[in-house]
């Protein structure tokens, strides 16, 4: 599903990335540990594509596609979703808006076909039951008000409605009570044939995640074993 191929990579003059190499299978759960600044955040985000990091060398190669120069639009049309640590509030744009224009852009691009409203409804009632969200919580403005917690249920409704083929959850158990924690490792466990990127200090979480595999970086660089 996702292959990084000696990858480099600056922010201004300083070099945060260090020839890194990782393949993740379809449906493998990859943890992505390491202490602060160990360049574990800068790797999700330019996994994602965001264009304040420069790549200086290598490749990253998406379920057989090289996505080096793609832009971030491109790169989560294809279905690489990111769930950051810090997401930023957008007063004035409702949750259900927002849910609705992704959702039919996404099935627009991957299929060629749109996708009906009430399809669309339909799809967020089924996510919103099962994450337990409030119906008053879709007219209010994105992250606006909303607890840690609750923006994490927010974006595992916006995971459920668009089924990536890779997630990337960078610190999801950050702000988040036991509950949520469990939420989350559920709807990672009730995925296996999707990919996750998973990054988390916090060991009660990565028990309940149970990772295949664990990459720790130190530096911008991997530590090897």
């Amino acid at each position: 599903m996702l292959e990084i191929k000696n990858l480099s990579v600056n922010f201004g003059d300083k070099q945060l990335l260090d020839n890194i190499s990782i393949k993740i299978p379809d449906g493998q759960r990859h943890l992505i540990s390491g202490h602060n600044g160990s360049g574990k955040s800068t790797l999700a985000n330019v996994i994602a594509g965001n264009p304040e990091y420069a790549i200086t060398s290598g490749q990253i190669i998406f379920d057989g596609r090289d996505i080096t120069n793609e832009s971030a639009t491109t790169r989560s049309l294809l279905g690489i979703f990111l769930g950051a640590q810090n997401v930023p509030e957008i007063p004035g744009l409702t949750v259900i808006s927002f849910l609705k224009h992704i959702s039919i852009a996404h099935r627009n691009f991957q299929t060629g076909k749109n996708l009906s409203m009430a399809e669309f409804l339909k799809n967020l009632e089924t996510a919103r039951e099962k994450l337990n969200i409030p119906k008053d919580w879709l007219n209010r403005s994105i992250n606006v008000g909303f607890s840690g917690g609750e923006r994490k249920k927010l974006m595992l409704l916006r995971l459920l409605l668009l089924q990536p083929k890779l997630v990337i959850l960078d610190e999801p158990d950050s702000g988040a009570d036991k509950s949520v924690k469990e939420m989350i490792a559920n709807i990672v466990k009730e995925m296996p044939k999707t990919s996750f990127i998973l990054i988390s200090h916090q060991n009660d979480f990565t028990k309940m995640i149970a990772p295949d595999k664990s990459t720790a970086l130190s530096s911008g660089k991997i530590m090897i074993k």
